[in-house]
């Protein structure tokens, strides 16, 4: 009995340590934003926490553009022009489709719809009803009903199990309208986490997707789920998956951050030694992806991905100015791992962003030292 009460005040203890970080040349930890004491993030041109852009984790200005237009307009046409546009090779149809598919899941949240008032995201409707074989609506309206069983429905449960039954056919439908798209197959990774595909059907799923495009990093990083052990696999499994995949990582590519990806996937609840953030294991991955962001192309949509994990581990294993040459490529927009875990994703990135600061300045650094 005694030992057991030990230990609860080792886990008390750690909750209570957890958001301070320490250095040799002094504390670093939270204080209210109006404390003398608090470093200031504004002063690095850095957006304020209320004016972060929670729907995506980088910029994509068209995409914005229409997303606008089209929950102002209730009208289709907007989004549907924007995915006829968008090359299907490449990573940007794939967060285009999430991005149109959450924005009608969430409006769906908002208004569902009574007597009197039409349901929000009735766009989608509209468009999959005047456009059946339109490839684009097939994609976002499968991605839709993906989502909306992760939302509405507990994994396990009749209705989650109808709505993901629903959500595989609109992926079969998809992949017949764009025969060489990798995204109805992508969608359909979360499918067959959720349904629990047996290990040589996620294999056959998976070969399709290499057929089709096989460097995608939103691919990859879905299929990683599938492997973790809270799911269909392991942790073993997991770090096979994701060293697998980079070390075939064509120069340039971001699939050299998956085994990051994967240690997050499987990172303790609780963490009391302060050493795991500096243990080889995490050390090493993060070398990994570090080398992948500065090897990526400029404009690789998944790039902010992986800058935005990196900060999260970098802040935690005290590396300042490392987190802050992140952060200076991904502030405004938190739309990515791992803030989007959380109930208040913009004001979980604001606590790390508030650290990197604070533990910057306390080791002599500035705004003016710090290179853009």
């Amino acid at each position: 009995m005694e030992i057991l009460w030990v230990l609860i005040a080792l886990v008390m203890l750690g909750f209570v340590l957890l958001p301070f970080l320490r250095r040799r040349r002094g504390a670093v930890g939270l204080v209210s934003p109006d404390h003398p004491d608090a470093a200031d993030p504004a002063n690095y041109g850095f957006v304020r926490e209320e004016e972060l852009d929670i729907r995506m984790p980088g910029p994509d200005q068209d995409l914005l553009d229409v997303l606008d237009v089209v929950q102002r307009s209730q009208d289709y046409r907007a989004a549907q022009q924007l995915l006829a546009g968008t090359e299907t090779e490449g990573e940007r149809r794939w967060q285009r489709v999430q991005a149109f598919a959450g924005a009608a899941s969430l409006e769906l949240a908002r208004r569902p719809g009574g007597v009197g008032e039409a349901p929000g995201g009735q766009w989608l409707r509209v468009w999959r009803a005047e456009a059946p074989k339109d490839a684009g609506g097939a994609a976002v309206q499968a991605e839709f009903l993906v989502q909306q069983a992760w939302r509405t429905a507990t994994p396990g449960t009749d209705e989650f199990r109808i709505i993901m039954e629903e959500a595989r056919s609109a992926c079969a439908d998809a992949a017949l309208l764009s025969p060489g798209d990798p995204v109805p197959y992508i969608v359909e990774l979360s499918v067959a986490r959720g349904l629990g595909y047996s290990r040589k059907d996620f294999e056959q799923l998976w070969l399709k997707i290499l057929d089709r495009d096989p460097a995608h990093m939103g691919a990859h990083l879905a299929a990683l789920h599938y492997w973790c052990e809270k799911w269909h696999g392991s942790r073993e499994l997991a770090y096979s998956f994701a060293e697998a995949a980079a070390a075939r990582a064509p120069q340039g590519s971001l699939l050299a951050a998956m085994p990051l990806f994967a240690v997050f996937e499987h990172l303790p609840e609780v963490t009391l030694v302060s050493s795991f953030w500096q243990s080889e294991v995490v050390t090493k991955a993060m070398h990994g992806a570090l080398h992948a962001v500065h090897s990526a192309r400029a404009d690789d949509p998944m790039l902010a991905h992986a800058r935005h994990l990196l900060v999260y581990f970098l802040v935690r294993g005290e590396r300042w100015a490392e987190a802050m040459s992140q952060l200076i490529h991904v502030d405004g927009h938190v739309g990515a791992l791992p803030w989007t875990l959380s109930q208040d994703p913009a004001a979980e990135f604001a606590v790390y962003r508030a650290l990197a600061v604070a533990g910057y300045e306390a080791n002599g650094g500035s705004p003016a030292s710090l290179p853009h």
